[in-house]
């Protein structure tokens, strides 16, 4: 466990690329998204105002799953760390990291909401289709939806040091594939009607769920490359 924990600790090593760069680009959308609330609020826009721009640090997380495998995989080989410590000291990391993200997003919907969308009815961290369950649930969503991302670009990653460049792109485009297939068929059956109520019957925190199940499938695939994968 002790191992585990210094992996912890090296992964944190570069507080940049897991606390100080999703925080920055976090902030920076916000500012963006508050100058734009502020246009339309003096131009006399009514009613409440909501953005994406939120989800622009969930993105970066996907950046971060990579960097985690491929800048400080073959330094921990190198240190004789197992691969097991490897892996389950990168994916607490990255637990961690996602729940930090998740009680920022919460802070800053409570002030949100305390506030009046910072007396301009709009809003950024507060979705109400999110929040319809409370802040815990709200945190709960967001937390998963980074550690999703995080975990998406882990395993993308171990793709890539196992099988190259090759055949990364193969499999992505073998999923691109799948989706269209899958809208094709959803088209064919004209069932788009019936996987909108589905979601809107799952609300935010039931494909939250669905996603812990993603995340747990993704990661026993990244687990089983990532025994095989070279430095």
């Amino acid at each position: 466990m002790s191992r585990t924990v210094n992996v912890v600790r090296m992964q944190l090593a570069n507080r940049a690329t897991y606390i100080w760069v999703p925080l920055i680009v976090l902030a920076g959308t916000l500012v963006i998204t508050l100058a734009i609330y502020g246009i339309l609020d003096y131009a006399g826009v009514v009613g409440p105002k909501y953005g994406g721009g939120a989800q622009a640090p969930l993105w970066y997380f996907a950046v971060v799953g990579i960097q985690a495998l491929t800048l400080t995989f073959p330094f921990s080989q190198a240190m004789s760390v197992t691969r097991r410590e490897f892996y389950v000291g990168t994916v607490l990391t990255a637990v961690l990291t996602s729940a930090l993200l998740g009680l920022v997003f919460v802070i800053g919907g409570l002030l949100e909401q305390a506030t009046d969308g910072w007396g301009m009815n709009g809003y950024f961290f507060y979705l109400p289709w999110v929040w319809e369950a409370g802040p815990v649930a709200a945190g709960f969503v967001f937390f998963v939806l980074a550690l999703l991302f995080f975990v998406c670009g882990f395993w993308g990653a171990t793709i890539y040091k196992r099988f190259g460049n090759l055949w990364l792109t193969v499999v992505l485009v073998g999923l691109a594939l799948a989706l269209v297939a899958f809208a094709w068929f959803i088209t064919q059956t004209q069932s788009w009607g019936a996987v909108a109520e589905w979601f809107v019957a799952q609300g935010a925190l039931g494909l939250a769920l669905w996603g812990v199940g993603l995340i747990a499938v993704l990661a026993v695939i990244s687990w089983r490359t990532l025994r095989r994968a070279v430095p």
